[in-house]
């Protein structure tokens, strides 16, 4: 596709240091009619040189104009700092790369006022859980097949259309987290709001749906502690439950237990002494809160 395209597809910005990879990832984003620009570059460094390039493209012309008119050199965008704002949309961006790794390069695009979106494209299934710390949207991997690759951007124009309403109006709650699961080489998301509790296996987790579960490698006190605000409760020091799918508690010969959910998909778990008071506390608010707003 022309990059000159103006018909307000994506511009996108492919970065990898193997050359056949990159050239691969820039014809199959070529070929999707959803993007218009695609960029290349080879190492964060020269990444970080485009987005600045495109961060200050308005504010360039207006200088190269000034420069022209008073018979001066023209000046050229500096990568040292990146501006709040760029018109590239979408960086798919490989995680192992000599120098700045694709991870750390995400963290400097996290310093932007609005940052693009990030996809990572990597030969290694086992950073999923780091590229999700850092906001990545997707996680394909290597070798790229084309059908992973239009998922990656039809989640990325999904959040792109529903990103102006959410930022128009002042957030009531964190937004939905997701954790990207691996299982057989495919790359699964699960989103926060779809986990009704979280069993701990070692230093794994298992997020059980209502689909099913899915291993993670996240320790449960992480969960727990990243988890607290959105409404999940440690019950044992195997478990954590979404609050708001508990329907009952009750005493039971070996003390108390939980029942999440209702009907065929019921779970029933332990809840361990030194937790109970908690969550009998939380229970007690929570019902208080949903009456009060009634």
């Amino acid at each position: 596709m022309d990059s000159t395209d103006s018909s307000g597809g994506l511009v996108v910005l492919a970065v990898d240091d193997e050359q056949p990879a990159l050239e691969e990832l820039a014809f199959l984003l070529n070929e999707d009619p959803r993007v218009a620009e695609v960029l290349k570059a080879s190492d964060a460094t020269e990444a970080l040189r485009q987005l600045s390039a495109r961060s200050t493209r308005e504010h360039s012309h207006a200088s190269m104009s000034a420069a022209r008119a008073a018979g001066q050199p023209l000046p050229t965008p500096s990568p040292a700092r990146l501006a709040d704002r760029t018109d590239i949309d979408v960086v798919f961006l490989d995680i192992r790369m000599p120098g700045l790794d694709g991870l750390e390069l995400a963290r400097v695009f996290g310093s932007m006022l609005q940052p693009p979106e990030v996809v990572f494209v990597t030969a290694h299934d086992d950073r999923a859980v780091d590229a999700y710390e850092v906001g990545a949207k997707d996680y394909l991997l290597k070798p790229l097949r084309e059908e992973r690759l239009a998922a990656a951007l039809d989640r990325i124009i999904s959040n792109r259309a529903t990103a102006a309403p959410v930022e128009a109006a002042a957030p009531e709650r964190d937004e939905d987290e997701v954790i990207p699961v691996e299982l057989a080489g495919t790359t699964k998301l699960v989103p926060r709001s779809a986990v009704r509790y979280v069993e701990a296996q070692g230093d794994y987790a298992r997020l059980h749906t209502t689909d099913g579960s899915h291993l993670v490698r996240i320790p449960l006190s992480v969960l727990e502690d990243r988890w607290r605000d959105a409404g999940f409760v440690r019950i044992h020091r195997s478990f954590l439950v979404a609050l708001p799918l508990v329907t009952e508690l009750r005493l039971s010969g070996s003390g108390y237990v939980v029942r999440v959910g209702s009907g065929p998909d019921t779970a029933e778990l332990p809840v361990s002494r030194r937790h109970t008071r908690e969550l009998k506390d939380r229970l007690v608010r929570a019902t208080k809160q949903a009456w009060s707003q009634r």
